[in-house]
């Protein structure tokens, strides 16, 4: 995944505008009632809400911010709320998942459909296209934010336990087993490493490219109004999208 430019597109998100900060904020928010609903509210037994808040923190969410959601998560009741799981295909093939928070399943169901379909997509069966992703916990480490050479920082990673370590252009990729994320992330905070990103994910196993304005269009509709929908909180697919393309 070398041509794929992590690094730039966290750049993109986290120069966005508040408007858009604010709903990343809402989303993280979200995640914390969830780990909260399942895990309860103290972050040191609780391995889920752990992960939350380190993935908030990579994505500059303010201390109070987050502790202000613990308290909230605490004391409010998220029994109406479920998680589920879509999957579906873009434009040219391209593989989709879609992860939803939602109180009402019929209209996150309708709404992400809509979404799929405006942009030439379908949704899929359960399973169509998951297998085409890994569940990694993966940190971004930006260069210009790092003091440490590759050779020191792959290291400090496999020593705590990371399963991979790649060095790219602009920054460093650390992947590891989803239970060895918190081990890892832990040890890479305490030499004073700050990350771009960092959380749980599916990263697909090979990337696809699209060749044609109209696929890569598409391809942004279906995105652009899954990121517009209340009910969605992480999106996962294989395009391998231009750094180019950014704005």
């Amino acid at each position: 995944m070398s041509g794929h430019s992590k690094f730039a597109n966290i750049a993109h998100k986290k120069a966005a505008n508040d408007a858009a900060k604010g709903k990343i904020f809402t989303r993280l928010g979200k995640e914390i009632m969830v780990a909260v609903k399942e895990g309860g509210p103290e972050v040191n037994n609780n391995s889920k809400l752990r992960q939350v808040v380190t993935k908030a923190k990579a994505a500059n969410m303010p201390n109070d911010t987050i502790e202000r959601a613990i308290k909230k998560a605490a004391s409010t009741d998220m029994s109406s709320f479920e998680s589920v799981t879509y999957e579906g295909y873009g434009p040219n093939g391209t593989a989709i998942i879609v992860e939803a928070l939602t109180d009402n399943r019929n209209r996150a169901a309708s709404n992400i459909r809509n979404a799929f379909t405006k942009g030439g997509g379908n949704v899929g069966t359960p399973g169509c296209v998951s297998f085409m992703f890994d569940n990694k916990g993966q940190i971004i480490i930006g260069k210009e934010d790092c003091d440490k050479d590759a050779d020191e920082l792959m290291m400090l990673a496999l020593d705590a336990g990371a399963d991979d370590f790649n060095e790219e252009e602009d920054c460093f990729e650390v992947t590891t087993a989803p239970e060895d994320f918190d081990a890892v992330s832990e040890a890479l905070t305490n030499e004073g490493i700050t990350f771009a990103s960092a959380e749980v994910t599916m990263i697909p196993q090979t990337v696809v490219e699209l060749t044609t304005e109209d696929d890569i269009k598409k391809m942004r509709r279906i995105l652009n109004l899954l990121d517009e929908e209340d009910d969605v909180q992480n999106v996962y697919h294989n395009w391998d999208e231009p750094e180019e393309d950014e704005e």
